[in-house]
């Protein structure tokens, strides 16, 4: 399929839970991830890796794992819920499409897992005297930012996929049983997943996507200041 224009694909690439059986072929996937890599990464490090699962049975057994730790992630959003923004039909349209991911997870003919390895933090010795202090603190912040050399990734590849016509969504239920899912992708000890996403082809339309208006979430120079209201055109 044809190439989309950036922000095209940025206004019209809803998260697709609902994915045709169809395999999807080893280039458009090699392009979705190289789409990825050329994301940025703290300390130009690169330590991304990406898991993409296609074997019929690993996606079964991930799917399984997915079901039980989306089961989790049911309740959590019931007892929340429904966000002020969205409406009743809104709300139970989004739990309806997510029990459908959380039931078909596996059924997808593609199952990827953005991984990241561990950052290096040197050990207190080798820092300055003035410096070991903040050893501690310096753990903490490496921490803190992991997501920022994945997620820009994952970003690249939501918009790859919808450049390609492909879908695809980003979930992160299956963390809360991550032991399983390493063990069964035999992930090594300091690397960690950070997102489960299902690629296929899509059931479902693409687009537009609907957000909260710039006023309600930007905050000019002080967070009591609002953006001015202004209304955006998908295509300038």
């Amino acid at each position: 399929m044809s190439d989309i224009d950036l922000f095209e694909a940025i206004h019209t690439a809803r998260a697709m839970r609902r994915l045709k059986p169809d395999p999807v072929p080893e280039a458009l996937l090699s392009r979705v991830l190289d789409a990825a890599i050329r994301a940025g990464s703290a300390g130009n490090a690169q330590n991304w890796h990406f898991v993409v699962v296609r074997d019929p049975d690993l996606r079964r057994k991930l799917g399984d794992i997915y079901a039980r730790a989306s089961k989790i992630a049911e309740a959590m959003y019931a007892a929340r819920g429904r966000p002020a923004h969205l409406s009743e039909a809104q709300f139970a349209h989004l739990m309806t499409s997510g029990a459908h991911l959380w039931a078909h997870m596996g059924d997808a003919p593609v199952i990827l897992l953005p991984c990241l390895r561990r950052p290096v933090v040197p050990p207190p010795n080798a820092l300055p005297p003035a410096m070991r202090a903040l050893h501690q603190a310096e753990l903490d912040y490496a921490e803190r930012i992991r997501g920022a050399s994945i997620y820009p990734a994952v970003q690249n590849l939501i918009l790859a996929c919808r450049a390609l016509g492909l879908g695809t969504t980003i979930t992160t239920n299956h963390l809360r049983c991550e032991d399983e899912v390493r063990a069964l992708l035999r992930l090594p000890d300091d690397v960690d997943s950070f997102a489960m996403m299902p690629i296929g082809w899509p059931v479902d339309m693409f687009g537009p996507v609907r957000r909260r208006p710039l006023a309600e979430v930007v905050h000019a120079d002080r967070w009591e200041t609002g953006w001015p209201a202004f209304v955006v055109t998908e295509r300038p």
